[in-house]
């Protein structure tokens, strides 16, 4: 038995047919839509490399199913900016050297979207504590808390 799956991913609204009731929200974002921007590492909410933003709330897509994003309004790495046009956090992170291999960015620049639109002024304890459930082999975090701090500072300068 298989479900049609509606939902705006990025702006875009999907209609995907036949999708499994047990597919991952990952794997249908990466196999059925061709957004692989969201990386997949533990499958188990552990890591934090899957994080998008779900109805504007971050999520762990490989705890939910396709299915359950049905309807709703999702925004994956590949929503944030472009490589010609970054947002801000993707700027900053560039900026600050907040990545080094590149499998945790994603995770970790849609956990500072969130961090950063749920509390602008955030404290660097604040992102420390926002981060602590992504997982980062390379860098030891700190130039990703310089990171999000700039870009919470620019973001308050714009809108003042």
């Amino acid at each position: 038995m298989t479900t049609n799956v509606s939902v705006t991913v990025n702006g875009e609204r999907y209609d995907v047919p036949d999708v499994e009731p047990r597919m991952l929200l990952s794997d249908f974002l990466r196999d059925r839509l061709g957004l692989t921007g969201t990386h997949v590492g533990c499958e188990h909410g552990v890591c934090g490399a899957c994080t998008i933003l779900v109805n504007g709330d971050s999520v762990r897509s490989c705890l939910m199913l396709a299915v359950q994003s049905n309807g709703k309004e999702i925004v994956t790495v590949e929503g944030l900016g472009s490589p010609e046009h970054l947002n801000e956090l993707q700027a900053q992170f560039r900026e600050h050297h907040g990545l080094q291999c590149g499998f945790c960015t994603p995770g970790m620049l849609m956990t500072g979207e969130d961090l950063l639109r749920k509390y602008p002024l955030a404290t660097d304890e604040d992102i420390r504590e926002g981060l602590s459930g992504n997982l980062c082999r390379c860098t030891g975090y700190q130039n990703i808390v310089a990171a999000i701090r700039s870009a919470a500072a620019k973001r308050s300068e714009k809108a003042s």
